[in-house]
């Protein structure tokens, strides 16, 4: 089975079916949204859930100048 067509997006299981997503993000997370808030000049809302933290990642990276062209 060829998996190339296949992308990473529909791969990834939503955040709001983790069943763990109601758990604080984790340290990765944490220190990942805090270098993209400082990027995009957002304010850091450290008390996101593990699902919270991942939506607002996407959000941000879409909107990072350093990320926007990837």
């Amino acid at each position: 089975m060829d998996d190339s067509r296949f992308d990473d997006a529909a791969l990834q299981k939503d955040p709001d079916e983790w069943k763990t997503g109601d758990e604080p993000m984790t340290a990765a997370q944490r220190s990942y949204l805090e270098t993209l808030c400082r990027d995009t000049g957002e304010q850091f809302d450290d008390t996101l859930t593990k699902a919270e933290a991942s939506k607002r990642i996407d959000e941000l990276r879409r909107q990072s100048p350093r990320l926007s062209g990837e």
